[in-house]
């Protein structure tokens, strides 16, 4: 995965405000590769959370995968 690629979350990140699920994108690529830090937006456009993920948090965007909303609290 590299810089500005869409991403998907692969576990909850409680503290973040983050679900299993939600679409982030990748603003910078570790040294190496072995990690990321993603953010994650508000549909009205307000970032909710940059966060520094390693490989194994995040996957690609699949095929045929809908986007679903839900309000985030704070």
């Amino acid at each position: 995965m590299k810089e500005l690629d869409t991403v998907v979350l692969n576990q909850d990140l409680p503290s973040q405000g983050l679900r299993s699920g939600d679409v982030g994108t990748i603003v910078l690529v570790h040294q190496g590769g072995e990690g990321y830090e993603v953010e994650f937006v508000a549909l009205d456009g307000e970032t909710i959370a940059v966060v520094s993920l390693e490989q194994s948090q995040v996957r690609p965007v699949a095929r045929r995968e809908i986007a679903h909303a839900r309000p985030v609290p704070g």
